[in-house]
This record gives structure tokens, sequence and C-alpha cells, in this order.
């Protein structure tokens, strides 16, 4: 909702407008009052299309035709006048979030709210089809969600199926990344039925990912991609992917009806496990299915179809409605200009608003889908919350931020990516479900994904980089690049990495640039505190693997310089292009050693190590940093791989009791049974920069107060207290140093390496 413009009218076709709800291609939309006190969306045509005759005939037909829609899932015309000097039409008003922005703050939904979103769109426009109609823009942004379903809106481009369209033949209407091939190939004669359900194909992928099924980018390169590329449904739940795969054929005639969608939906699902197949999205709770009387199976309170955080977001709509003023009376037999439009205040305190009559409940109620009663009237009461003197109540929208997560998704780390944004999502959901006492705005988050290119990179940190709603960005989620780092500087855009463990960060040369983590220059610390507080070793070999130059380098330099125990150490060095580790085991008997470090990051040539020293018969402490701790070494290096210590800069919050309802949610969330690397970190990120955004206080937020703001937050994270030396003013990477031990074929958290025990 925003303010209406001083050249917006103040009445249409006798409707006070009462503030902006968005505005498009086609015209602007208002938020209105109509004669009888109810609440309507209005759309006004722009007056190039109004010029147009051929246009008004189809507006009126097409008016005329959706005004015939009734059911429950689609939002009809109420209203249309197509022979006013700027035509206009209204439809019901539905408070709710659209797709987009439920996704947006709440990540994918699960699978069975996303049957329920299908089963009941597909109805949606089998009744669209069977009158005449195709509508031609199925997308998140078009898609409401209420308690007790969605709700599909905005026909402004819809057309009658074998009507000539209004643009010419060269012209691309539609949304790229939910149009279908034939749209984006302005193939007007070829949209009809099956073009919707294309649409309606990407957008369950996009509700259950969070990721548009034909990727991002400028519109040619998506339109190419859907032309002429396969969909990327590799995380779609595995019981939705031949259906949607059918609904994604370039073939029109390939894909099934939108009834046959329905019916597909509403077909109780195969149950299955996680890893049965990679990349599955979990659901809340089991996959039931909708339910609403029709055949579906949701249950039958409002609400049970979706998530939990989503119908406190819904209630928070509601009560922003309930919050707007009564218009002032305006006439309707007189010839008398039309007042000027007064402001809209949405943040408003209840108590100074007028009392709240039952005709305009009712009437609110009746404007669409504002749902008061039962559950709807405790869930919008759950939104007043305590503030003031004497607990007065206070309601309607906060401010909302946004913060970047610039991460690979689809490259070679795409892993450590989506363990990231799985933990920023469950961040912002938990940071948004505070008590409005303890906050002063919502967050939000946007993702976009660079795939672990440096090209893409620096694209996407333009992009980030030039959305002024962007206040801080997290990532890269892989080693970030000088260049990239650089843009986000020049911009004093703050650039928190929660996992690179390049060495970018210094006070000098960088101000918004946050590296959380150690950088590989750090990684000697633990083995010198472990060997010499913990198991000591006087005397301590270590194995500088040439095929890891600068971490073996660095290891073998800092060991050497400072010797466990103060004790002694012994350097054996293995070519890069050699794999046998044999002649280095035998050294390291023969200098009767009582630790080797293994100085190197390849986790296949650790295992021939491991399986070298064993064979040997050295029974000694064995230890190797973070990269050698992967799947690969345990596997390859078998019993041999007993008793290892890692040292890591991550932790593993099923571990830490702080963490226990991060660990159980996130479990439940996402379907799995162990918490990836860097997603507590990650959320551990978030939060930091909330604290940093809260700590502005009253200031509005801009980008270069918040990188001087955050070189002065502390924030104590579940896995480690994230601050800077007032002194240096350097992260403290000592806080992110901690330590694994490799225990019956597994990785055991040992804790911060300070606090490690000897087994």
């Amino acid at each position: 909702m925003r303010a209406l413009r001083p050249g917006d009218p103040s009445f249409v076709g006798g409707h006070r407008l009462l503030g902006r709800l968005g505005a498009g291609g086609m015209g602007v939309v208002y938020l209105a009052r109509s004669t009888g006190g109810a609440l309507v969306a209005l759309k006004v045509i722009r007056a190039g299309y109004a010029a147009d005759p051929g246009f008004r005939a189809r507006f009126r037909r097409e008016a005329e035709a959706a005004g015939g829609l009734t059911g429950r899932w689609v939002v009809p015309v109420v209203a249309a006048e197509p022979d006013a000097r700027e035509p206009w039409l209204t439809t019901a008003f539905v408070p709710g979030p659209s797709l987009t922005e439920a996704v947006t703050l709440h990540g994918p939904l699960p699978e069975r709210t996303v049957r329920a979103l299908g089963a009941r769109l597909a109805e949606a426009l089998t009744e669209v089809h069977a009158s005449g109609l195709v509508h031609r823009d199925v997308k998140p942004g078009n898609i409401l969600l209420a308690l007790d379903g969605p709700r599909l809106i905005d026909f402004g481009i819809a057309r009658s199926t074998g009507v000539t369209a209004l643009t010419a033949s060269d012209v691309v209407i539609g949304s790229p990344g939910y149009l279908s091939p034939e749209q984006a190939r302005a193939q007007a004669g070829d949209v009809g039925p099956p073009s919707d359900v294309f649409s309606l194909g990407c957008v369950l992928a996009y509700a259950a990912t969070g990721r548009r099924p034909f990727g991002t980018g400028t519109a040619a390169a998506v339109i190419f991609r859907t032309v002429h590329e396969e969909p990327d449904l590799d995380a779609v739940p595995w019981t939705l992917v031949p259906l949607l795969t059918g609904c994604l054929a370039k073939d029109p005639a390939a894909r099934p009806t939108a009834r046959e969608v329905r019916a597909a939906l509403t077909t109780e699902p195969t149950q299955t496990t996680e890893t049965e197949r990679a990349g599955d999205r979990p659901s809340d709770g089991p996959s039931d299915g909708p339910s609403d009387g029709s055949g579906d199976r949701s249950g039958n309170r409002s609400g049970d179809w979706l998530p939990p955080a989503l119908p406190r977001l819904i209630a928070e709509r509601s009560s922003a409605v309930l919050a707007m003023p009564d218009p002032a009376p305006h006439p309707t037999h007189s010839s008398a200009p039309a007042p000027a439009p007064t402001p809209v205040t949405l943040v408003q305190p209840l108590e100074r608003r007028p009392a709240l009559s039952r005709r305009r409940l009712l009437t609110l109620g009746s404007a669409a889908g504002v749902v008061l009663t039962g559950g709807g009237l405790a869930a919008w009461a759950a939104t007043r919350t305590a503030g003031g003197p004497g607990g007065a109540t206070h309601s309607g929208p906060l401010p909302r931020y946004v913060i970047g997560l610039h991460a690979d998704l689809s490259g070679p780390g795409r892993a450590i990516g989506r363990a990231q944004e799985r933990g920023i999502r469950l961040a912002v959901a938990d940071f948004n479900s505070r008590s409005r006492d303890g906050r002063a705005f919502d967050l939000a988050l946007k993702v976009l994904d660079d795939a672990g290119r440096t090209k893409e990179a620096e694209e996407v940190a333009k992009r980030f980089i030039a959305d002024p709603d962007v206040y801080a960005v997290i990532g890269p989620t892989g080693n970030a690049a000088a260049e990239t780092v650089s843009r986000y500087e020049k911009a004093l855009l703050p650039i928190v990495s929660v996992s690179s463990g390049d060495d970018q960060y210094s006070p000098t040369t960088t101000r918004a640039y946050f590296q959380l983590r150690a950088d590989e220059n750090t990684l000697s610390t633990p083995f010198i505190h472990y060997l010499t507080h913990v198991e000591k070793s006087r005397r301590t070999a270590l194995v500088d693997d040439r095929a890891a130059s600068r971490t073996s380098w660095q290891i073998v330099k800092d060991l050497t310089a400072i010797p466990p125990s103060d004790g002694t150490t012994t350097t054996h060095v293995v070519p890069a292009d050699s794999e046998d580790f044999t002649p280095v085991a035998t050294a390291v008997l023969a200098s009767d050693a009582q630790a080797v470090v293994y100085a190197g990051s390849s986790p296949h040539r650790a295992a021939r190590c491991a399986r070298a020293l064993d064979r040997a018969g050295f029974r000694g402490t064995r230890m190797a940093p973070e990269p050698v701790l992967q799947t690969a070494f345990l596997k390859e290096a078998g019993p041999a791989a007993e008793g290892w210590v890692i040292t890591t800069t991550y932790v593993d919050p099923a571990e830490l009791p702080a963490a226990a309802h991060f660990v159980k949610t996130y479990r439940k969330r996402f379907g799995v049974r162990t918490v990836e690397r860097f997603a507590v970190e990650a959320y551990d990120a978030l939060l930091f920069i909330a604290e940093g955004l809260h700590e502005l206080g009253a200031v509005e937020p801009e980008r270069g107060a918040l990188v001087r703001r955050l070189r002065t937050t502390t924030h104590k994270g579940l896995a480690k207290t994230i601050e800077f030396d007032p002194t240096t003013t350097e992260f403290r990477w000592l806080n992110s140093l901690f330590l694994h031990r490799v225990s019956d074929g597994a990785p055991h958290f040992l804790g911060h390496y300070e606090k490690a025990r000897k087994p």
C-alpha cells in the first residue's frame, strides 16, 4: 500500500480511492471503497489503450466474461465501465500476501502446501478456460494467499479464445520465467489454455524450490531457455516431478489440461524418504494433500493448508485493512469536484482509530476475503502486541529491509550455498516472529545465484548494488574473488562472508567486507594448542604435501616456528606428482614422532597418508586441516581414519545445547537428518546484520551507516560470538576455530579448540 500521488483522482466511478496497490503496463491499481462500503481493487486502464476502439470492445467482452466467474479460487470482476474516458474495472480485494512475497519471506513451501496450491489454482483455471478465457499471466505475483486457499487475480491481459490479440504478433505478452514457449515466440494464435498450464507448472516449481525453473538473468536469456532448454526440477519433490515435467512440455498438445492437473494433485502421493531422491523439499508434516470439500484434502480449518508462518502474515494484512480510515462523504448527486485525496496511514495505533462497528466488520468480511471469523479473527487478534504506556496495542505493517544472499546454488559449491540459504531463511523467519516490543522492522531475503563463476559473481554484485532496497549482502558462499569484493567496497554495501576462507580482509584496504570465517592462515593455531595442552607431543612430524602448496606451506611454516609443547618438528615432503605416502610413513616412524600433522588439502591424498601410517604401525596423534574432512576421506581411509583430529571453522549445531531449537526446526523444515556445514553460521550472520540494523535505532538505514555500525556490533550467535577487536578493528578469528575427531567412521564435534579434551 502506498499513498495516492498528487495526480491521482479521488474518485473513480463512485469509488473513493484510498491508496495505490501497484502499477503495471496496462494501468494503475488502487485500493478503493465502493458506495456500499466494500473494499475493492480498482484498475484504471492507461489512456493509450483506451484510444483503441478494438481494445474497448475486447475490454467489455472480457469484463463480462470475467464477471461471470464464480469459482472459489478466482477473484471475479464485480464492476466495470468500458465506456469511461479511462476504462476501469473492480475486483474484490484480498488482503493476503502474494505467492512471491510468501516465498521471499519464508522460503519454499512444503510439498503438502504446493499440492493444495496447485490443485486449487488448476480448479480456477478449469473454470477460466470453460468460460472461453485464457489468463495469459499466471505468475506468483498474481496469486494471493488467503487463510482458506489461494486466489488467482488480474485478468487485465486475459483474452477470449480465438479473438485477435490487441498487440502486434511480434510483441511478447506475459512475464519472462512464467510464460509458455508459444508466448515467448510471440505466436499469438497458438496461445490457448495449454499456455496457462505451462505457466502453472512454472509457478509450482517456484513454490516448491524458491527458484524459477528456467533460471534468472535478462529477459532474453530466460526466454531463450524457456524455448530451447529443459527446466531445472532437481530440487522439486520427486512426487511432483512427473506432473511438472508434463506441464512444462514444449509442445502445447503434450501438456495435461487444468482439470487433469487438479486430479493429479488430489491423488495421494507415494511416501518416500529424503535419501531416495536428492534435492527433495520436505513438508512440515504428512503429505495429506489439499481438502476443501471439493475433492481436496487439507483439513477443514482455515489456514491448515499453509505452513505455520504464513497465517500470521495474512493476519497482518487483514489488520492493516481494519486500520484504513473511513473516507469522507463523497458527492453522489452533486456536480461539485471531488475532494482532494487524503493521506493514507496504515501504521496507526489502534486506540486512535474509530471503534469498529459490527456493520463495518461484516462489510470487510464480505469484501473479498478478509476472514475475520473463528480462527481468522483469532489470527488477527494475535498480531496486536503490547506497546507504549499501559499496554496500549499497536498494529499495521512494519518497515521491511531486504538482505541479499549472494550464493552458488547451481555450481560446484551448491551444497554449501543451499545450506546457507536454508539457515538464513530460518533466521529471517525467527526474527520476523519476534514480538513487536523487541523489533522495529521486518526482514526479507533476496537470493541471487552466481553458479560459482567469477563473471556471474560480478553481475550478481552489480544487481545487488543497484537495488536500493538491499541494505546488506551475505556471501559469496564460495571463495570471494577480489573483483567481486571490490564492487561491494566501492558501493559501501556491507558484504558479510560466512564460508569464504580467502584472506580478503584488511582494516586498511576494506571497510564493507566482513569475513566471519577464519582464513586459511589461522588453521595452525588449533594444531599447536591441541598438541601442547591435550595430547602433548614433544616430537611432531609434518607431512608437507606439495599438491597443496599454499596451505601446506603455511602450516609447516607456523609449526616449525612455534613447535607444539616447545618440542621439535621434522618435515617430510610428498611431491605434487606423487601419491606414494609409504616413504613418508617410514620416515615418520624413524623420527620417533609422537604426532603427525598432514598439511595438505586433498581428502583423497590424506586418505592415502592415513592408510600408509596405519600400515607402518604408527599409533600416535594424527591431525589434518578442514579441507580433508570430507566423505571421500572417511570412505577411502576406512579404519585408518579412526582417531584423526581435524581443525575446522564450522560447528556441528547438533552438539550445541543453545542450537537445539534451530536443529529441530531445520530438520523438520528441510527434511534432513544432518544440518549441513555453515548453515548455522549463516543463521548467525543474518542475525548479526539484524543486530546492526537494530542498533541504528530510529535512524533511517543507510548502507554506509550500517558498515560503521557493524564494526562496533557484537552478536552472541549459536555457533560463536561475532565481534571485532576495538584495538585492531579486525574480526576476532579465534572465536571460529573448532575441532572434530573421527570415531566409528564419522566426525564428532569436540567444540572450540581451547575446550577440547583428550579422548
